[in-house]
């Protein structure tokens, strides 16, 4: 049995559908359905079985649990907003520790999510303590395991791997919120009031300009399966495309791709503000030293590793989420 933690969710949902494209089905999903809404993100997935995450981290605390292959641990609580940092210590720190020391003590190989948010505000993304500094206790949760995993890195019984996701996105995060990707939220504005919103310059940065690195949510499957493949490989692994592209790519990736299923021309991003398809609004102030402005993967420790395969562009990347959500109804 494979477990996904978090697997209703919307990395983990896709991880589940990954794994059924291997013929594996024999998968527990660990998640809180009590907003049930989420369900849909498993109605295309083959799992053998679900259970509530208190349910299993208590049978977890117990060892009442069958055979386990491999633990893919995705859940977690992702608002780089919370500030009750009791409550994100022990669901994301804490669960991830004990799934850790279960794992170890079984010798099961062990994938879990760690984040960009370790970095902070850059301007390095790589994985050294050196550019590692947390802007919030989010990203504070996920650099505390990972210097868990970096002390035991050299008397491990299994495999570990933590791997820092930059900004995905794609099908499956609807559930998600205010906290979705800027994509996801770029296409519902089109959709509803007709043109797209996105902050106006600042840091040094022009309007939409600030950049990040933006990966698929299929490349994201793709590397975690990779380490499923690699028993020998533990660490802490970079997982973006190694390539930042500003918002305004979003913004118009977005708008030429609905545009395109409605028979019109593609425009270029100046005819789009010309036209009033893409707006900027002033920058928060609120968000002011608590953002990220520039992220991009360093990928040199993944590439190290053996993962070889390229990563979509957002132009390519958006354009296939839009028409998935299109086909799906979900805009």
């Amino acid at each position: 049995m494979i477990v996904v933690t978090g697997g209703a969710g919307f990395i983990g949902s896709n991880l589940v559908l990954g794994l059924n494209r291997r013929g594996l089905t024999d998968i527990l999903v660990v998640d809180d359905l009590t907003e049930g809404d989420k369900f849909v993100n498993l109605v295309d997935g083959r799992i053998a079985d679900y259970m509530h995450k208190d349910d299993f981290r208590r049978r977890l605390a117990s060892g009442q649990l069958g055979d386990i292959e491999a633990v893919f641990h995705q859940g977690a609580c992702s608002d780089t907003t919370e500030r009750n940092g009791q409550y994100m210590l022990d669901n994301n720190y804490r669960v991830t520790l004990e799934l850790f020391q279960f794992c170890q003590g079984r010798k099961i190989p062990f994938i879990y999510a760690s984040s960009a948010a370790v970095y902070g505000a850059g301007p390095v993304y790589a994985e050294d303590l050196a550019n590692e500094r947390p802007l919030n206790v989010y990203g504070y949760s996920k650099f505390l395991f990972d210097q868990v995993l970096r002390r035991h890195l050299d008397t491990l019984t299994a495999p570990v791997v933590g791997l820092r996701y930059f900004n995905v996105y794609g099908p499956n995060e609807q559930h998600k919120a205010r906290m979705a990707s800027v994509a996801f939220h770029n296409m519902n504005q089109f959709r509803t009031v007709g043109h797209v919103r996105l902050f106006g310059g600042w840091d040094g940065y022009a309007d939409g300009g600030q950049m990040r690195d933006f990966i698929h949510v299929d490349d994201v499957v793709d590397v975690n399966l990779f380490f499923l493949d690699k028993p020998a490989k533990s660490g802490v692994f970079n997982c973006g495309t190694g390539r930042a592209q500003p918002f305004n790519d979003v913004a118009s990736a977005v708008v030429n791709t609905l545009r395109e299923e409605q028979g019109e021309p593609v425009l270029g991003l100046q005819q789009q503000v010309e036209q009033g398809l893409l707006r900027y609004i002033d920058f928060p102030e609120d968000l002011k030293g608590r953002y990220q402005s520039h992220t991009q993967a360093d990928l040199t420790l993944l590439r190290d590793a053996g993962y070889d395969r390229p990563f979509r562009d957002v132009q390519t990347g958006v354009a296939q989420y839009v028409r998935v959500l299109l086909e799906q109804g979900r805009i």
